[in-house]
């Protein structure tokens, strides 16, 4: 960006199947890191190569259809929550959006609503709280059945509580597919198979929980801190 690179010298191979997850500070370039893969953005250096292939040899609108992305920036447009969940799948079931919608952890929510499902949401979802447009916006990747699933810091703006809610139901979706997760939360990453922690555009380490808790670097650091702010928030 500008004279600034987002990421620099960063090399990087997740395997089919696997749930990676990514860590930094502000910054460090987690979005820009998952915003090549679905070409919002393409490497000025480098390649991107999905099974081998580099991305800018495809189609953009073919890729897409592979991968499910919940950006941290919810975009919901005026109309029916249910139309906002199956956007971009046009032949999607009632039975199939509601599924999606338990797995986010939104349906109990929509079932508030004076017109569940058909409930209008104003523009942009001015309507919903910021934890119910994130899941909104996750119950649209999952109902995308997608190969590649990335969650950029989706589930920010929801409890502790709600989160391990989500989690556990999300993990038999992530199953056999490729999940990318960019989270501030230690509790919301430790599941991931792989941990990669970014700072300044490059990683800086890389391993499982257990591994990165016992090599005492950032990652151990920021569970020690989350770890003091549950027990504070908790007297």
């Amino acid at each position: 960006y500008a004279s600034t690179r987002a990421l620099d010298g960063l090399s990087l191979h997740i395997a089919a199947g696997e749930t990676v997850a990514v860590v930094g500070h502000t910054g460090s370039g987690k979005s820009t890191l998952v915003s090549l893969i679905p070409r919002l953005m393409d490497p000025n250096e480098g390649a991107v190569l999905v099974d081998g292939i580099d991305l800018r040899t495809l189609d953009p609108a073919s890729l897409r259809r592979y991968i499910g992305f919940v950006p941290q920036e919810t975009f919901l447009f005026s109309a029916t929550i249910s139309q906002n969940i199956a956007f971009g799948v046009e032949d999607a079931t009632a039975e199939e959006i509601r599924r999606a919608a338990e797995i986010a952890g939104l349906a109990s929510d929509i079932e508030s609503f004076p017109a569940g499902y058909d409930t209008i949401v104003g523009e942009r979802g001015i309507t919903l709280s910021g934890g119910q447009k994130q899941r909104t916006a996750i119950a649209r990747a999952v109902l995308r059945d997608p190969r590649i699933l990335i969650l950029d810091d989706a589930l920010s703006s929801v409890d502790t509580l709600t989160e391990e809610r989500i989690l556990t139901h999300l993990a038999g979706v992530m199953r056999g597919r490729t999940v990318i997760l960019i989270s501030h939360r230690v509790s919301t990453v430790r599941q991931a198979g792989k941990i990669v922690v970014l700072e300044k555009g490059r990683i800086v380490e890389q391993g499982s929980h257990a591994q990165l808790i016992e090599s005492g670097g950032y990652y151990a650091d920021l569970r020690q801190k989350q770890m003091l702010e549950e027990e504070l928030e908790a007297i």
